[in-house]
């Protein structure tokens, strides 16, 4: 077997899980839900899959369907714990007006409805888990691996990973990194690790806003630490906080966090500078920071695909293929002559690169070009009738 390449997607996984209250029993149903640092067993068998998608953005799910249509089954993987990327990370309520034939949604409505559109297609999601491994088989076929251990035989690689992997903003404090892990933490994975525990929140968007509010009454305490008088996350979501303030179920502190001290090797106060010039000195057992998530190409330059500004180039516009035959790009993540930064972009090039990837995983078969407005074959794969005109 000869070795490709071999990378680290880095990522988070924050908190929250899919707000789909229509699909969401059926969604996990089909998912892969063993996060970090729960490891697959080494032993257990790879899944052998015709097709890998890497990203659960809109372009992405929609990469799913149009491989649906040609009887394509995909695996999709995603650094965060639940579907929609940036559309449901960066603004899951604000509304988006480009979308053909919806002249208004939002980034979590748009999730909803390609969710919907996709269930024929039965696609298995594997999520809060990063890309480790990608090689070249000597049958054609590449070795897939994730931070989990999940490992994939596939015929075919799509790329949707938006502007890269999101990481998590850190707390830019010196000393602060040796206790990440241990009692700095910038995503919650089991959130009864933090019951009765003393704790510092620090954030304005909604992630600080939901834990702290989660864990108000489970927690010893939390001072909830924040820059600015306003706030970022849900206005139903901040007068509850104040309110746990005023019956002092918790505290909220404006300013930002300057320096720490340490006893006996481990973390044992923060120091918060407020607006007023003063500094506080604050206990605490764990530190939980959310300043929100930053896009990064991070190492996806590993690869060994052709970059152009930090994005992957397609060798043309014909099927969207990246320098690596059976590794496709989709979505903002790729680059070529015209190119336009638009979901609707992205939803075109996955029609495309789905044509382009079936010779690889159908070899002895022809493909024909088909409507879902006429076709009785693609009517039986959506599972709907066929209609009849006079």
């Amino acid at each position: 077997m000869r070795r490709f390449f071999r990378h680290r997607l880095a990522g988070t996984v924050p908190a929250g899980a899919l707000r789909i209250p229509t699909m969401k029993q059926e969604l996990e149903s089909r998912m892969d839900s063993t996060l970090p640092p729960n490891a697959a067993p080494a032993d257990k068998a790879p899944i052998e899959a015709d097709a890998v998608i890497v990203g659960a953005g809109p372009v992405g799910l929609f990469q799913v369907f149009e491989l649906g249509l040609l009887e394509i089954k995909a695996h999709v993987i995603d650094s965060l714990a639940k579907v929609g990327g940036q559309c449901v990370e960066l603004y899951p309520d604000k509304p988006i007006y480009d979308i053909p034939a919806v002249p208004v949604c939002t980034g979590q409505e748009l999730t909803d409805n390609l969710l919907k559109q996709i269930e024929p297609f039965e696609p298995t999601f594997h999520l809060g888990q990063e890309v480790t491994v990608v090689e070249r088989r000597d049958d054609g076929r590449f070795n897939v691996e994730t931070s989990v251990g999940t490992r994939f035989i596939t015929k075919t690689i799509f790329i949707a990973a938006g502007v890269g992997s999101f990481q998590p903003r850190t707390l830019k404090v010196d000393g602060i990194e040796k206790f990440e892990g241990s009692q700095v933490f910038y995503r919650v994975k089991d959130p009864n690790r933090f019951h009765g525990r003393n704790l510092v929140i620090c954030g304005g968007g909604d992630s600080a806003l939901d834990w702290a509010l989660n864990l108000a009454g489970k927690a010893e305490s939390i001072v909830l630490v924040h820059r600015r008088e306003e706030f970022r996350a849900a206005p139903a979501s901040v007068a509850k906080m104040k309110e746990l303030c005023d019956n002092y179920e918790m505290q909220l502190l404006i300013g930002q966090v300057t320096g720490i001290e340490e006893k006996d090797d481990k973390l044992d106060h923060i120091k918060v500078t407020g607006a007023d010039g003063v500094t506080r000195r604050l206990p605490l057992d764990d530190l939980l920071v959310f300043f929100g998530l930053s896009p990064k190409l991070g190492p996806i330059a590993e690869w060994g695909l052709d970059i152009e500004r930090k994005q992957l180039k397609v060798v043309s516009t014909e099927k969207f293929e990246t320098n690596v035959p059976g590794i496709f790009a989709v979505g903002d993540i790729n680059t070529y002559p015209g190119k336009k930064k638009l979901i609707l972009s992205g939803f075109h090039e996955a029609a495309l690169a789905a044509f382009g990837a079936a010779p690889y995983i159908f070899p002895e078969k022809k493909i024909h070009m088909q409507y879902t407005t006429t076709s009785p074959k693609l009517h039986k794969i959506l599972g709907v009738e066929t209609p009849v005109f006079d």
